[in-house]
């Protein structure tokens, strides 16, 4: 079967996946309210296309933190890709060129968090992302019934101290205890830019600028953590362009990362496609996965009228009435 959207790789990912495998990856918190919406509000904006311009060519280069990138699609931080695939996020980080950010859940030993930093810096990594929505794991409920988290493991947070790989939520492997004035610490060791991965409101937004930090990821964990919860404008609007803004969560077309843009992210992150493509064809799955959204955004773009990322701007949407 040919695939050509990004909707056929999750028909076909659901086909080669076990059913606790499938409930892991596409369930959401609670009733996964916010898990349908991330997807349900894209199809709320329209588009404003403009016509009689020369889009014969089309650039949808941009860049984040100062770095160029081929186009503002970028994969999302998400978890145990070997439940799909046999070498898991190896092949993931095969398939796609360009940029690494390394993203953490900060774990309570600080000594831990030190080394795995300094340790991403010393590869070549560009950026700090702190995932800050996971306190303590969401309401999942298919993840409950399966018993899915006795099974996995961690192994990549092992302590400098023992051998033994960290039990998924079960030895608490996440600070509980994270604030914000913690942050200074993380600038104090490490002179890469800090994204943080998780801002949802107007007031958190504001108070990353006045931490200090470079970017933020407006997310809700794909619906995995909180229910009911929209938020791109409202965080773009609190910044007011002093900080880099990005989203995950719901994009699926390249109609999609448009909006998104135009409503201010500077770039999209993509999670659950990332699995879908990954389930497939492994590492081509995912390259192919990439390569369709980028196209489908190339499409949007000339369709709109934009010749360059640069022209996409709030004038190009607009909320629908349903």
């Amino acid at each position: 079967m040919s695939l050509v959207c990004l909707t056929d790789f999750q028909a076909h990912a659901r086909e080669q996946l076990s059913k606790s495998t499938r409930d892991f990856i596409e369930g959401g918190a609670d009733d996964s309210i916010t898990r349908d919406d991330n997807i349900a509000a894209f199809k709320r904006i329209r588009l404003r296309p403009r016509y009689l311009r020369d889009v014969s060519e089309v650039d949808t280069r941009t860049t984040i933190q100062g770095e160029e990138i081929s186009a503002p699609i970028c994969i999302a931080p998400t978890g145990f890709h070997c439940l799909v695939w046999p070498d898991g996020e190896m092949s993931t980080a095969r398939a796609p060129e360009g940029l690494r950010w390394f993203q953490l859940y900060v774990h309570p030993d600080l000594q831990l968090n030190k080394q795995l930093i300094q340790r991403v810096e010393s590869l070549g990594f560009k950026a700090l992302v702190i995932t800050l929505d996971t306190p303590v794991c969401g309401n999942r409920r298919h993840d409950i019934r399966n018993q899915l988290r006795r099974n996995l493991t961690l192994t990549d947070l092992q302590s400098p101290k023992k051998g033994n790989a960290i039990p998924y939520f079960q030895m608490t492997p996440i600070s509980t205890s994270l604030c914000w004035n913690d942050l200074s610490w993380f600038q104090s060791i490490t002179r890469l830019p800090i994204i943080l991965k998780g801002i949802l409101t107007k007031e958190d937004a504001e108070l990353a600028v006045k931490h200090n930090v470079q970017g933020i990821i407006v997310s809700n964990h794909g619906g995995r953590q909180l229910d009911e919860i929209d938020a791109l404008t409202e965080v773009v609007a609190a910044v007011k362009g002093k900080i880099e803004v990005y989203l995950d969560g719901g994009v699926r077309t390249g109609n999609d990362v448009l909006k998104a843009l135009a409503l201010g992210a500077k770039c999209i992150f993509l999670g659950r496609p990332i699995l879908w493509g990954l389930a497939c064809k492994g590492e081509h799955g995912v390259k192919e996965v990439l390569n369709i959204l980028t196209n489908e955004f190339h499409t949007s773009m000339a369709l709109t009228g934009c010749r360059s990322v640069a022209e996409i701007n709030r004038n190009l949407v607009q909320f629908s009435r349903l």
